[in-house]
């Protein structure tokens, strides 16, 4: 499975942005799907994840409120929308795939519990 992410850059402060990931190699229904992201100097976290048929989604307390995730398995891509963005959500976004196992739902905000990664996509917020 290869994950395309994209739609990043730069932004002010308030403004917003959608992400979006292409899965190819694989029905994107057989996934549940993730954003995790990375900001200078720190490590990998949690942003937001959902089930593979939209009906869960879940988001770090950062970000609850302010961004959605959602997904189109016809067009086998997963998006971010990010609103009323902060200076620190300056990080790099990737996207990742988790088979659909029975046990994701509990470690969703879990790097382990994710099988596929992608290259990522660098999101600046300035003020």
């Amino acid at each position: 499975v290869q994950l395309q992410a994209s739609g990043g850059g730069m932004a002010q402060a308030g403004d917003s942005l959608r992400l979006s990931c292409a899965t190819s190699g694989a029905t994107s229904s057989t996934y549940h799907m993730g954003w995790f992201r990375q900001a200078p100097g720190k490590g990998r976290e949690f942003a937001a994840a959902i089930t593979w048929n939209s009906g869960a989604s879940y988001y770090a307390p950062s970000v609850k409120g302010r961004f959605t995730i959602s997904r189109d398995n016809a067009k086998n891509t997963v998006y971010l929308q990010m609103n009323r963005l902060r200076l620190e959500d300056t990080a790099i976004y990737y996207c990742a795939a988790a088979l659909r196992r029975s046990d994701w739902r509990g470690g969703h905000y879990d790097a382990s519990f994710y099988d596929h990664w992608g290259q990522g996509t660098q999101v600046t917020v300035s003020s």
